[in-house]
């Protein structure tokens, strides 16, 4: 549920020095019929419109209207270039699922000040620098792109911090006739993890993005494949470098020697272990003392650290080849990706397994929507309920694992639409769709209910159930969830059910916290281990707070209906439900989730089972790995510190093993685009 913006961090800009006050979308500024359009759109079809304009007097002006499944972002903003080409003052103004918009940045003599929603500051300005601030339209980063392509050795200081640099990645032919041209995608390095693509014309204007959720101009927007094909096959060929720099391949056994062990079959911790590794395969574990390392085994010391299996983000959306590399640095080998888009899915899955990819095993759902306001980005559109089974059928002859179905799904396709996906062998998982509970979605034949929030959802009014594929499936469960009685027939109902049912609940508990707990500025406790490691851009996205509270209720409100899921959670397993792991965020966020679950009362053990053996079991592959076994394929990771007692040591990743292959958790961090390892 990270909004695109979190996760691009550069999209996040703007900002004379007071905020403002919000404006309503009707009194936001109105494009002229000149100005230069740009749909938003993903294969789920369309999900807004951005417009640019220059005024006569020079300023840059745009303004944006977005709907992502019910989060709506209504904003303007207009900007001044100074001298020397950037913003000498800049100001955004709206609405946005986190509340008021406003923003301002303005230079002064020599000195830069700006104020958001979140924080503000000043800073000296003597050289160029280019503001990136908190929020607006796509224009900030076009006018950003532009400078930074103007800029000698297209590298730019930017405010409040961090350094900015564009490197060519490819080129493309679009349009026909007199709209043909060729565009050239840059990747931005250092407002991000990972390097953000974006494109430009032959005169360095910015042209639009494709990143899943793409911005192009509505002459182009039917060229949103054949730019997302080439970016992507651009950006693979960057890939085969990070395998050969950051894997190696023992030619002699591995002995992880005096180690504590997480043994997930018994969910227990062991003292004093070493296990043996070769040729990918674990040989033998069990207690030191008695232990035989072979002659010439590499030998790692583990006193002071655990040894772990390799963890599983349960929802995890993977967002590039970079996600591998973050990933794997916090010891995640396995994930389990609920809805993208399928063919960079497939994509990724075939490059993996030609070893020309770094990335943990992923287990994909492929994301079944109906069409409407609120479809899902890079949802798969079904507008019948044979559309529906043949789109079941489509996940299963790709060899995916599940079928994730979602809010505007009709709920009359669903018990068809299932039944084809038992009889494929698919897992089937998701959101509720509009106008049922979830109840009814597992009398339908689900096998699990993805996150928290739609659980809950059992006990809550008509009223927030007849509109739950918008915005109401973070307001309702935020309004009513603390007076839900979770000893009631409704919870019980439900609790029961799925334990008895063995139906999984995939909580994403680390979610609701980032959307319930904190204002504006104030930093989730799931990355807050990340300060001082992440670009500056990124670092302050994450200070966005949660959803806007509504004007009749109180930020104490939301956290007391987060209190109830928490108790919620600890009743499902109280139960017996089984709890896989999962973030559905930026991908740095699991051991926090660890964390929520250990609050709510499992203990270190039961909570790490979570994000090891119980997602194996899940997709059926607890023969093979989830647990630190001899037979068993060598997904490991050594961490410093002992998590029996402080889980949040998961962190402190230092080896990482997956299929037998080694890599070291620093050097993967550095490639991730970390400035150091968590605290």
């Amino acid at each position: 549920m990270t909004s695109f913006r979190q996760s691009f961090g550069l999209a996040l800009m703007l900002a004379s020095t007071t905020a403002l006050a919000q404006v309503p979308a009707a009194e936001l500024s109105k494009p002229p019929a000149d100005a230069r359009h740009y749909i938003i759109e993903s294969t789920g079809g369309k999900h807004g419109d951005s417009w640019a304009w220059t005024t006569a007097d020079g300023a840059r002006m745009s303004r944006e209207s977005m709907n992502l499944r019910g989060q709506v972002w209504e904003t303007d903003a207009r900007g001044v270039a100074g001298p020397d080409g950037m913003p000498s003052s800049l100001v955004i103004r709206g609405v946005t699922p986190q509340g008021d918009a406003g923003e301002s940045y303005a230079v002064s003599g020599n000195r830069a000040t700006w104020k958001s929603q979140i924080d503000a500051g000043s800073a000296a300005y003597s050289t160029p620098a280019f503001y990136a601030a908190q929020g607006g339209p796509i224009d900030i980063n076009a006018w950003f792109l532009e400078r930074l392509l103007a800029t000698p050795g297209k590298t730019m200081a930017l405010l409040p911090g961090g350094t900015a640099r564009a490197e060519k990645l490819t080129t493309a032919e679009i349009g026909e006739g007199p709209t043909k041209q060729t565009v050239t995608a840059w990747i931005l390095i250092g407002v991000s993890n990972s390097p953000i693509p974006l494109w430009a014309d032959a005169n360095n204007k910015f042209f639009g993005l494709t990143l899943g959720l793409d911005w192009l101009p509505a002459e182009y927007a039917g060229e949103m494949k054949k730019l997302e094909t080439a970016q992507a096959a651009a950006m693979a060929a960057r890939a085969p470098a990070l395998v050969k720099a950051l894997v190696k391949t023992p030619t002699t056994p591995v002995a992880f020697t005096h180690v504590k062990l997480f043994d997930a079959d018994a969910r227990r911790f062991l003292p004093d272990q070493t296990v043996v590794v070769d040729k990918g395969v674990i040989v033998s574990v069990g207690p030191a003392a008695r232990a035989k390392v072979p002659g010439g085994a590499q030998v790692i010391d583990g006193k002071g650290k655990t040894l772990v299996p390799g963890m599983w983000d349960c929802h995890m959306h993977v967002g590039d080849d970079y996600t591998g590399p973050q990933e794997l640095s916090l010891g995640v080998t396995s994930v389990r990706d609920p809805g993208n888009n399928d063919a960079l899915t497939i994509d990724r899955r075939t490059r993996a397994a030609r070893g020309e990819l770094l990335m943990p095993h992923v287990y994909p759902s492929s994301l079944i929507d109906g069409k409407g306001p609120n479809t899902a980005q890079v949802a798969n559109v079904a507008t019948s309920e044979a559309e529906a089974i043949a789109l079941v059928d489509k996940a299963a002859d790709n060899k995916f694992t599940g079928v994730k179905f979602y809010g505007t799904f009709n709920p009359a396709w669903l018990p068809a639409s299932i039944a084809e996906a038992h009889k494929r062998g698919l897992h089937v998982h998701g959101h509720i769709p509009q106008g049922i509970r979830p109840m009814d979605a597992i009398n339908a034949g689900y096998d699990e209910i993805t996150h928290i929030n739609w659980i809950i959802m059992q006990a809550l009014p008509d009223s927030v159930i007849k509109v739950s594929n918008g915005i109401a499936r973070f307001e309702g469960p935020g309004r009513y969830a603390k007076d839900v009685d979770l000893d009631g027939p409704a919870m019980n109902l439900i609790v029961s059910t799925m334990a008895k049912k063995h139906l999984y609940s995939d909580p994403t508990m680390v979610t609701f916290e980032g959307l319930y707990v904190p204002e504006n500025g104030e930093l989730s406790p799931a990355y807050a281990p990340f300060v001082g490691t992440l670009p500056p851009t990124t670092e302050r996205g994450f200070r966005s707070g949660g959803f806007a509270v509504p004007k009749d209720l109180t930020r104490a409100d939301y956290r007391a209906s987060w209190a109830k899921m928490v108790k919620l959670l600890a009743k499902m397993h109280k139960a017996g439900v089984p709890i896989v792991a999962g973030t559905d965020g930026s991908g740095i966020e699991i051991i926090r989730e660890l964390e929520i679950y250990t609050e709510a009362g499992l203990s270190p053990a039961d909570a790490l089972a979570a994000a090891t053996i119980v997602p194996a079991q899940l997709v059926g592959q607890d023969r093979h790995t989830g647990s630190i076994k001899v037979g068993k394929t060598a997904d490991l990771v050594l961490v410093e510190g002992d998590p029996s007692v402080r889980i949040g040591d998961l962190r402190h990743t230092r080896v990482v093993m997956m299929d037998g292959k080694m890599m070291d958790a620093d050097a993967l961090r550095t490639a991730a685009g970390f400035g150091g390892r968590p605290k």
